[in-house]
């Protein structure tokens, strides 16, 4: 469990998917970043985009300049220097090539192109905390509808709460004063 933990802050999103580097599932599956691309430029038919996709320069640019404000350090500190410091600056100054991100199907069919009980046994893992994200995302989209559905009631309740209000206003007044009854002799001038 506790390589879960380090493998879920690795897992990103771009184009709407969430897929984690490879640079950091070389890294996951213990060898180096140029293996794993070996093994998926031998294996064409074994990655579709859905399974893994090339980024742009625009995404990666976005994407450095990201893992520089955040994830950068905190990962470095771990002692994971070898395959992040090839995404932060390289021997010439940056990777050479950009970087293909995995879905968590692609994740798992490098696992079986790598083919060592190191990359198998963590194909688990990866697949794991894929899975504990979806979960959580899940979990949020039902406390968002349910939080929707609490404030759709509430502005119901807000809008018969007022016209109660409005009705019982007048009720709530004090009565008016009662007329004053007038002293004296009450003259009403008709001949009588």
């Amino acid at each position: 469990m506790s390589k879960l933990k380090t493998i879920e802050p690795l897992i990103l999103t771009l184009r709407d998917q969430r897929v984690i580097l490879d640079a950091d599932l070389a890294q996951v599956y213990g060898v180096e970043t140029r293996r794993l691309n070996e093994q998926v430029k031998r294996n064409p038919d074994r990655f579709p985009e859905d399974f893994m996709f090339q980024l742009t320069t625009k995404e990666w640019k976005n994407l450095k300049s990201q893992l520089a404000t955040s994830s950068l350090e905190v990962i470095e500190n771990d002692g994971d220097k070898d395959n992040r410091s090839q995404i932060a600056t390289g021997s010439h100054g940056g990777r050479r090539k950009l970087p293909h991100a995995f879905t968590e199907h692609g994740a798992i069919m490098a696992a079986s192109v790598l083919n060592s009980p190191e990359a198998v046994a963590m194909s688990v893992f990866v697949v794991r905390a894929f899975v504990q994200m979806r979960e959580r995302l899940a979990a949020n989209a039902e406390i968002l509808k349910r939080l929707a559905e609490i404030d759709k009631t509430l502005l119901e309740h807000d809008q018969a709460l007022g016209t109660i209000w409005k009705h019982l206003q007048p009720l709530l007044a004090p009565p008016p004063d009662p007329p004053k009854r007038k002293i004296g002799f009450d003259y009403k001038g008709n001949g009588e």
